[in-house]
């Protein structure tokens, strides 16, 4: 098993602030006056209530919940993930960073694809870890992280923790559920998995029994922006064993998720036929999306996500391309690092199928 920092072990720092919500379940009972705390203050939001309403000003005085145990219940019911192999916090970015936090210490060594989701790379770094990123394996119709070199990394370096996000994010790539064990058993015992799943909703196999199981020495990462349309409210959650979790509680900052999140969390989970429907909506675009660039000759990547990737001949390119649609009013995604900048990805949003919309990266394609 992985093991933590030294300053985590034994009883380590423990939360002083629980909350109303938590304190409210421990007792058994509601507590109307709450006279102790920055959550009884008389302010009465007149100008919040007559531009947004009252129900959002009676959010606002409250901190949220720091066990988030409406929206836990809400996933582990509808994904069959046990309740208490889940942590809610404000979207994967801040578990990430989480994880990183209770896991790595100043001076280790941490392990990630070079050129992948570079969020990682920046915490790792915040963290003081030492960043070491083996390349892509690129093919023909292929571009997807090396898992062999993410091991083979991890024991030349005896790293910490190995960051892999599956599906791909930027090329989409979509490991097997079989792959995804084997890398776990080819690490070090000494070492952590830290598996981002944020685009998990968009697969085909989404709602699967290995979906919902925390594995021993991973910690996976989901989220509420791609799926459930929350990016802006900052929500989502972790799955590992109970154990993990409890040391990450110790280091979350406890009211990172508010209130206002929370309830918008709930009643979007409440109705899981619009986002089933919008991922269906999405998955469709995207393969709408991909056959007409393919129909032009262009290099489509196959994804498992909410977009699509486009590999152009080269990066400067891909750098003239991104700057024309700018121009336009028109924003995708030109990779930056070194490894991939000759990748454009487009998001599978309507817009992106009205014709004319992507004329200049259509041109550079056919020229």
């Amino acid at each position: 098993m992985p093991r933590y920092p030294e300053h985590l072990t034994g009883e380590g720092p423990a939360n002083p602030f629980p909350g109303i919500k938590v304190l409210e379940r421990r007792l058994g009972k509601a507590i109307p006056h709450r006279l102790g705390s920055n959550e009884g203050l008389d302010m009465p939001h007149r100008a919040l209530r007559e531009h947004f309403g009252d129900a959002l000003a009676e959010h606002v005085y409250c901190y949220g919940d720091a066990e988030a145990l409406g929206v836990r219940k809400r996933v582990s019911e509808q994904q069959g993930i046990l309740l208490e192999t889940l942590l809610v916090d404000a979207g994967a970015d801040s578990l990430m960073a989480l994880a990183l936090r209770t896991t790595c210490e100043p001076g280790d060594t941490v392990v990630n694809t070079a050129g992948t989701y570079p969020t990682f790379g920046y915490f790792a770094k915040g963290q003081g870890c030492l960043l070491i990123e083996p390349s892509y394996h690129e093919a023909p119709g292929v571009l997807a992280p090396d898992l062999d070199a993410l091991a083979n990394a991890a024991h030349e370096a005896n790293a910490r923790l190995v960051y892999l996000a599956n599906p791909d994010n930027p090329s989409g790539h979509l490991h097997s559920d079989s792959a995804i064990l084997k890398l776990r058993e080819a690490l070090p015992d000494s070492c952590w998995l830290l598996l981002d799943e944020a685009y998990g909703d968009f697969r085909d196999d989404a709602g699967s029994e290995f979906a919902a199981k925390a594995l021993p020495g991973v910690i996976r990462l989901r989220t509420l922006s791609k799926a459930h349309g929350l990016a802006g409210l900052r929500i989502g959650y972790a799955i590992a064993d109970s154990d993990v979790l409890a040391m990450m509680m110790k280091v979350r900052i406890h009211y990172a998720v508010s209130s206002l999140t929370l309830a918008a969390a709930e009643v979007v989970l409440d109705h899981p036929d619009e986002v089933h429907q919008h991922v269906a909506d999405v998955k469709a675009r995207r393969e709408q999306l991909a056959e007409h660039f393919r129909a032009l000759g262009a290099d489509v990547l196959p994804s498992a996500t909410n977009f699509i990737g486009i590999r152009l001949p080269s990066a400067e390119l891909a750098t003239q391309v991104h700057q024309q649609l700018l121009a336009n009013g028109v924003l995708v995604t030109r990779l930056v690092h070194p490894e991939l900048a000759n990748i454009i990805r487009i998001t599978a949003v309507q817009a992106a199928l009205e014709p004319g919309r992507l004329a200049a990266l259509e041109q550079a394609i056919k020229a």
